[in-house]
This record gives C-alpha cells, structure tokens and sequence, in this order.
C-alpha cells in the first residue's frame, strides 16, 4: 500500500483541530515534500523523521514521499506531527499494518533516537479528541496531562519503536490510569486581609451574584491582595469548567497538573504592555 492516513491535532487559539496526516509514495527521483500549510518547525520533522527511522533500523524508502496535512488552510506549526508522519510512512511501505490506524490520533515530537519528546497542548487536543471516539498516543510525559479527560483513553508510549510495536500487536501499551491523589485547591485566604471591609463585602456580593468587579486606586491600597484572594471566595469549578480552564493553560505549556481544578489567577505589573499580557503567567 503506497498510501496511508493518520488522525493528529493542530492548537489554533484555544481550540484543538482535527488534522489528517496523508502519506503517499509514488515512483520517481527520492524526495520528502510536506505540504498544508507547515511552520519551519514542520518542514523542519523531514529531518528528524529519517533519521529516526534509521536509528530504530527501519527502512526510509528511496521514493516520492508526499505528505499532506488536511485541511490545507490551518496552519501547523511545532514537531507534535513528526511521530503520525513517521508511522504514516511505515505503514504506506507495509512495515506496520494500516487497518488500527483509524482508531487512534497520534502527536508527538521525536528525538533522533527515536525517543518521543513531550509536546505542549496535550490537553487541549484530547479535550477535543473525546467527541472523535478514538484514543490517543503520545509521548509518556504528556499522558498525566492528558488523561485529565475522563472519557479519553489515553496510551503514552517512550518511543516509536513502542508504538510500533503496538500497532503490529507484537507489544501492547497500557493505558493510562490517572492517579486519585489529587490535592484539593488551596487558595489564599480572605480571613489575612485586615481591614478593608467595605472592599470585601463588595468582592463577596461580586462572588455571590456572579458580577464582574473593577478594581482602581493608586498603588498599594490593597488591589492585588484583594484580588489574589477573590478566587477562594468563587464556588468551586464544574469538571466542565476545570478542563476548559487547564486546555487554555495546556495551550502555551503554561499547565501545572499539581494546580488543577485551581482557578487561575494572574497578576501582571501595572506597566505591562498588552502583547506582554498574553501567556502571561
């Protein structure tokens, strides 16, 4: 079989798009073309997938190699795509067998060992994954993350060498089963604040009726000590609520899975400039 199609995930913003990897072979002078509209670090996944698959002492065919990342007007960007393009060109040379490959997604970046390296978004993308019915593979270090989900299953895998074994059912990979230890969310307390009773009473009645509040007053009257605390006063997070709050953060590699379920909370200096604000931690 010359041709092969994978199931991955682009971050656009804050949501998670499915991509579908397509690998094609076909007869002619040895060349390595990715189109869909790939960043440099895309282009870049060429590279680390053949000598990867070298490493792991499998074949790079001396072919055509055509890979296409659908649908061509999202941009790609980061190497999440290196581990489905390398499985794609394995199983369009039948070095792994083609029919489980419509049950997973796959994302991972790959070192030129053959290891998988962790990637960013891990779980945003299986947030969106879910409504897919498919499972995810990726690097071992993302699976914590990921499985936050609690309809996803989840197989982390160390290497491509695991994954394929996996695929040609030699070596299965277990699934992830998250931990229950779980810290409950620790806020700061209201109770430290002394004084400022008026300020309070108003952050409560915010809390109570859902309200947005405005806080202004020159340096050091008590704002950002106010604020930081606000969050301990808000109902506790939904599961819904939690997971969409954690994707946002998984989005630029900003998530603490130690801080889940904490709403977040962020506290720029005064002076910051608006393109300093985004991913503001």
């Amino acid at each position: 079989m010359s041709l092969a199609v994978l199931y991955s995930r682009a971050l656009s913003g804050m949501d998670a798009a499915q991509v579908t990897v397509e690998v094609h072979l076909a007869n002619g002078l040895p060349n390595f073309t990715i189109v869909g509209l790939p960043e440099a670090e895309v282009k870049e996944s060429k590279d680390r997938v053949r000598a990867a698959l070298l490493t792991c002492q499998f074949e790079f065919p001396a072919r055509r190699i055509t890979v296409n990342l659908a649908p061509a007007d999202l941009p790609k960007e980061s190497g999440r795509f290196d581990l489905p393009i390398a499985l794609g060109i394995l199983a369009a040379t039948g070095q792994i067998p083609s029919q489980r490959l419509a049950e997973y997604e796959f994302a991972g970046e790959l070192a030129l060992t053959g290891e998988l390296r962790p990637i960013r978004g891990a779980l945003a993308m299986t947030y969106r994954a879910v409504s897919s019915g498919r499972a995810f593979i990726l690097p071992e270090a993302n699976a914590a993350e990921a499985a936050l989900v609690e309809q996803a299953a989840v197989f982390p895998a160390k290497s491509l060498l695991q994954v394929a074994a996996h695929l040609t059912g030699r070596d299965a990979l277990d699934r992830f089963i998250p931990s229950a230890s779980l810290r409950s969310p620790h806020y700061s307390d209201m109770r430290e604040v002394k004084g400022q009773g008026q300020a309070k009473r108003a952050l409560e009645i915010a809390a109570a009726g859902g309200h947005s509040v405005l806080m202004s007053g020159p340096p050091g009257t008590g704002k950002s000590m106010l604020a930081s605390r606000f969050p301990g006063i808000l109902p506790s997070m939904t599961e819904a609520e939690a997971l969409e709050s954690a994707a946002m953060q998984s989005l630029d590699g900003a998530f603490d899975i130690a801080r889940w379920q904490i709403r977040p909370f962020r506290s720029p200096h005064h002076t910051a400039s608006a393109v300093s604000l985004v991913g503001c931690k």
